[in-house]
C-alpha cells in the first residue's frame, strides 16, 4: 500500500493558534486514518521540496493586519514558480486565527492557491478570540477530512 503524504504548514505564535495547530494534527493522526504520514513544518521552515513530496496540504496562520502572516507568505514566495506545475490539483485546507475580520487573510490564501492550481477539498475554519470546543473540533474534522481524501 502507498502511503500518501499530509504536510502541515503553519505559523503559529499564540497559544490560540496552537490549540487549533494541535486539533488539526490530531485530526489528520486519527487511528482510523490508515496510509497517511503527516509532516509538520513552520511555515519559515518549510521548502519547495517539502511542497514537491506531499499529497495534500492544510495550511495555519494568523489574521495579521487584514493579511496571512509574514511567515506564511514567505513560505508562499519560496514555493511558487519551483511547484507551479508539478502541485497542480492539489488539494489543500486552510484554518485562520483572528481578533476581528479575517476576510483579507482568506482572501489572499485563497488568490494564491488558486495560482497554484490547487483544489480546497473541505470548508477554512475562522475562528476569533479564544478557540471553542466547537472550534476546535472542526480544526480535528479539517485534518481528518483533507488526511482521509488521501487515501482515496
Amino acid at each position: 500500500m502507498r502511503v500518501s503524504r499530509l504536510l502541515i504548514v503553519h505559523h503559529t505564535p499564540s497559544p490560540n493558534l496552537q490549540a487549533m495547530f494541535e486539533a488539526t494534527v490530531a485530526g489528520a493522526t486519527t487511528p482510523e486514518i490508515e496510509g497517511v504520514e503527516v509532516v509538520r513544518k513552520p511555515a519559515l521552515a518549510a521548502t519547495a521540496v517539502d511542497l514537491l513530496e506531499a499529497d495534500g496540504v492544510i495550511l495555519g496562520t494568523p489574521a495579521s493586519l487584514g493579511y496571512m502572516s509574514g511567515a506564511l507568505k514567505v513560505f508562499f514566495d519560496l514555493v511558487y514558480y519551483p511547484c507551479l506545475d508539478a502541485t497542480q490539483g492539489r488539494p489543500y485546507g486552510l484554518y485562520v486565527h483572528g481578533n476581528s475580520d479575517m476576510s483579507g487573510a482568506v482572501r489572499s490564501v485563497e488568490g494564491i492557491t488558486k495560482g497554484l492550481g490547487w483544489t480546497r477539498v473541505t470548508e477554512h475554519v475562522l475562528v476569533t478570540a479564544t478557540p471553542s470546543k466547537d472550534d476546535l473540533q472542526a480544526c480535528w474534522e479539517l485534518g481528518a477530512t483533507v488526511a482521509a481524501g488521501l487515501t482515496t
